[in-house]
C-alpha cells in the first residue's frame, strides 16, 4: 500500500507520514515550506520529500491522499486528486480509522500547552512501561520522535482545534474519540478560521460530547470559557486543577523548576526538573491525573517529570556564542509569550533580556492582539518586534512607551543589525515564533561568534 501526503512538513501531517511508516505502509509527500525539525525527521525515516505541489510528484500507484489542511481548492495537487477521482482522507480521519480505533485515547487539548502536556503525558506512560504510542505536534526530546506506533493499548496524541480540511470544517480533534482529556485553557486564537470566541467553544464542546461516560476530563477551575463549555453539557468524570478543587501545588523554587503535587489534599510527590514556569507546573498536573487515569500512581508520576526533557523549540538552548545564550520558543500568542517571560525572567534573574517577537501566525498578522501583545513583553530588557511592512496596522503608542527598549522591524537581516548594536557578553536572547524565521537562530550565534 502507498500514501502520498499533501503538506508532509507540518507537525502534524509529518507525524501520519511517521506512523504509515510504522505500519509498513509506504509514504511519500509533498510540501512548499521544507525546514527543520520536521524535514530532517522525515528524513532520517527515509520518507521521500518533494518541493512543491506538482500533481506529478503524486505516484501512479498511490492508493491514498492524505490532505493537510494547510491544503486548499485552487492547489494544482487537490484539483488533480479531485478531477482523477483518487482515494483522499484529512490527516485526522486516516488517524481515526488506521490506527486509533482500539486505543485508549489520551488526548491534551488547549490554546497553549498541548505539545508539552502531550510530550509529558507519554513520557509518564513510557517510564511506566506502557509503552504507549502518540502522535505529538513537536519532537519530545525524551523520545526523538514526534510519532510512535506500538502494540500498547495506550495512545498519546495533542488535539487540535484547528479545522481538518478544506473539505472538513470540524475541529481535528473530534476525530479522535478520548477517553482520558485534558483541556488546558481556552482563549481566542486562529482568527483565520473562527468568527470569535463563540465558536471555538462549540468546537471544544463537540470534543466533550464524544468523551465516554466512564471516561475522564481534566481542566483547570480557574478557565472561565472552559467552565462556558463544561456547563453546555457534561456527560463524564471529571477531575479539577486550581487552589480549591482536585489537583495543586507548592512551589519549593521560585522559577517552578521544583515543586508538590497535592490531589484532594493529601501529598503525591514531587517534582524536581529542568523546565520552568507556572504555565508548565499547571501542564505537569494535567499530565499527572491523566496517566493516573490510566492506571499510574500518582507519585510515580512525579517521578517520571523529574525526569522529562522539554520539546524541541520550547525553550530550547540553541547554542551559546560570545558569552551570550539564544533560546528558541514557540510561543506565538500573548498569554503564552508572557508566561514563558516570566519564567525565564525568574530563571536568568538580572541578566538582560533580548526578546525576539515574529508576528508570524494567522492571529497575530491579522491585528486582533496588537492592544495585548505589548503588556506581556515588559520582562524583557530589550524587545524586537518582526512585523512586516505589507501589516497595515499599528501598535498603541502608550503601550510601546511603557516598554524599557523596543524597535519594530522588518526583515531578518535588518533584526540581526539592531542586536549587533546593543548585544553584550552575558545577555539572554529568547527567540519566540511558530515557523523557521528565517533561520535566524543560526544566523544570530554566526554573528555572535564574530
Amino acid at each position: 500500500m502507498h500514501i502520498h501526503i499533501l503538506g508532509i512538513c507540518g507537525t502534524f501531517m509529518g507525524g501520519i507520514a511517521l506512523l504509515a511508516k510504522q505500519q509498513g505502509i509506504s509514504v511519500s509527500g509533498s510540501d512548499q515550506n521544507v525546514y527543520p525539525p520536521m524535514s530532517t525527521q522525515l528524513e532520517e525515516q527515509g520518507i521521500t520529500l518533494i518541493q512543491g505541489f506538482d500533481p506529478k510528484h503524486i505516484p501512479e500507484h498511490t492508493d491514498c491522499v492524505v490532505v493537510g489542511n494547510a491544503m486548499s481548492r485552487g492547489n494544482p495537487s487537490v484539483e488533480y486528486v479531485l478531477e482523477q477521482g483518487l482515494n483522499y482522507r484529512s490527516g485526522p480521519q486516516w488517524l481515526s480509522e488506521n490506527i486509533l480505533n482500539d486505543k485508549w485515547v489520551l488526548a491534551a487539548s488547549g490554546t497553549h500547552g498541548k505539545t508539552t502536556t502531550a510530550s509529558m503525558t507519554a513520557w509518564i506512560l513510557e517510564y511506566a512501561n506502557l509503552n504507549p504510542g502518540f502522535l505529538i505536534g513537536g519532537i519530545p526530546e525524551n523520545f526523538g520522535l514526534s510519532a510512535r506506533l506500538t502494540d500498547s493499548p495506550f495512545f498519546v496524541v495533542e488535539a487540535d482545534e484547528y479545522d481538518t480540511a478544506f473539505f472538513d470544517k470540524r475541529s481535528k480533534f473530534v476525530h479522535y474519540r478520548p477517553r482520558t482529556l485534558i483541556m488546558n485553557n481556552l482563549e481566542f486564537d486562529h482568527a483565520d478560521i473562527f468568527k470569535d470566541i463563540d465558536a471555538i467553544k462549540t468546537q471544544f464542546h463537540h470534543l466533550i460530547r464524544i468523551v465516554p461516560g466512564n471516561g475522564l476530563v481534566i481542566y483547570p477551575e480557574d478557565e472561565q470559557y472552559l467552565k462556558d463549555v463544561v456547563e453546555m453539557g457534561f456527560w463524564s468524570e471529571k477531575e479539577l486543577i486550581g487552589p480549591d478543587n482536585g489537583w495543586q501545588f507548592k512551589l519549593l523554587q521560585e522559577d517552578g523548576s521544583h515543586f508538590e503535587v497535592f490531589f484532594a489534599g493529601e501529598k503525591q510527590g514531587e517534582v524536581n526538573w529542568e523546565l520552568i514556569g507556572m504555565h508548565n507546573v499547571v501542564n505537569a498536573l494535567a499530565s499527572i491525573a491523566a496517566a493516573r487515569h490510566a492506571g499510574v500512581p500518582a507519585h510515580h508520576c512525579c517521578d517520571a517529570l523529574s525526569e522529562f526533557r522539554n520539546v524541541k523549540r520550547r525553550m530550547e538552548l540553541k547554542g551559546e556564542a560570545g558569552g551570550v545564550a539564544v533560546y528558541d520558543d514557540f510561543a506565538h500568542h500573548p498569554t503564552a509569550i508572557q508566561t514563558t517571560l516570566t519564567g525565564f525572567r525568574k530563571k536568568v534573574g538580572d541578566k538582560k533580556i533580548i526578546a525576539i517577537v515574529d508576528l508570524r501566525s494567522a492571529t497575530m498578522r491579522s491585528g486582533i492582539h496588537q492592544n495585548t501583545l505589548i503588556p506581556t513583553l515588559e520582562e524583557a530588557d530589550e524587545v524586537i518586534i518582526h512585523k512586516p511592512a505589507e501589516f497595515d496596522w499599528q501598535f498603541p503608542e502608550q503601550q510601546l512607551e511603557k516598554l524599557r527598549s523596543v524597535q519594530i522591524l522588518n526583515d531578518v537581516e535588518t533584526i540581526l543589525h539592531a542586536v549587533s548594536k546593543m548585544v553584550q557578553s552575558g545577555n539572554q536572547i529568547l527567540v519566540m515564533s511558530n515557523g523557521g524565521f528565517g533561520g535566524i537562530h543560526g544566523k544570530l550565534l554566526e554573528l555572535l561568534a564574530e
